[in-house]
């Protein structure tokens, strides 16, 4: 009995063992036929990335970036988050030209902060931009202007965005990656990615006309007209009882758009900071208005 048993766990041993030969060599025999050569530059190149995987350069993440360095197609600098140095570097080490990518920031179609632009009502609730707007649109007057809730600066991951003193998102040009996220998260549709070559802005997003946008906001677009009549032709139209720019034409844009607008709706963006025209209302009230 003894022996049958030895015999029966031998040939077990036996089987086991050839089973997991066989599996092996099938095993290597995948590998073999199922390798994929990968560039050992990707590693090296993904090194000298930032590893913040934003998303600006276009692609899913800085190791896709990277893939794409290596098959020549994309540059360097279209990497917005490293510094010009690091561009330089990559571009260095792939033997290729860095580029010369324009840089893109967020910018804020809205100037109505608190001091300037009036709630309709008090809203009591979720401290969240999105969920204000689905009570009744939001508290603030005008149904297009800035919440103010802060969603925008609390899903930047580059700590680019900041709160105002009155209620309303500042971008720092110099931390903004042009990721994309404030934009998709503005309930309100707000936020655009631009070029820092875009100076001539209008930082207002609403469409009401004359004495109804003023009423909401002191510093709304009235639809005068004013930019559109001073600027080169086709440079600005109104849509919609709002000044609209066609960036097209960009290289026409001055300063001289912005001169006569009553309110500071458009403004010429110096290093991103905004300047108002000569005829613009000047504004130095810091308190927040009353409700309507």
């Amino acid at each position: 009995m003894a022996e049958i048993e030895l015999s029966h766990i031998l040939v077990a041993i036996g089987f086991m063992s050839a089973l997991g030969l066989m599996l092996s060599g099938i095993l290597a025999l995948a590998n073999r036929k199922l390798w994929v050569y990968e560039d050992p530059r990707i590693d090296e190149v993904e090194e000298l990335l930032p590893s913040t995987n934003c998303g600006a350069c276009g692609t899913a993440g800085c190791r896709p970036f990277a893939e794409a360095l290596i098959r020549g197609e994309l540059k360097p600098a279209q990497c917005t988050v490293n510094s010009r140095d690091a561009a330089e570097d990559i571009a260095e080490y792939l033997g290729v030209d860095a580029g010369d990518v324009i840089k893109r920031v967020a910018r804020l179609a809205c100037a109505g902060g608190t001091h300037v632009a009036r709630n309709k009502a008090h809203y009591d609730g979720l401290e969240s931009c999105r969920a204000a707007a689905m009570v009744s649109g939001g508290p603030k007057g005008c149904a297009w202007g800035c919440i103010g809730l802060s969603d925008c600066a609390e899903v930047c991951d580059q700590k680019a965005i900041h709160m105002n003193p009155v209620g309303l998102p500042v971008v720092d040009p110099d931390k903004c990656t042009a990721c994309n996220d404030c934009v998709e998260i503005c309930p309100k549709g707000l936020f655009s990615l631009q070029p820092i070559t875009h100076q001539l802005w209008v930082a207002c997003n609403n469409q009401l006309h004359g004495d109804d946008a003023e009423a909401d906001c002191e510093v709304a677009c009235t639809a005068c007209e004013k930019c559109a009549v001073d600027a080169p032709d086709g440079l600005i139209e109104i849509r919609n009882n709002l000044a609209v720019i066609d960036y097209h034409k960009n290289q026409l844009a001055s300063p001289a758009a912005i001169e006569r607008c009553p309110t500071g709706a458009i403004v010429w963006l110096q290093q991103e900071q905004p300047l108002k025209g000569r005829q613009a209302r000047r504004i130095i009230r810091r308190k927040p208005l009353p409700l309507r």
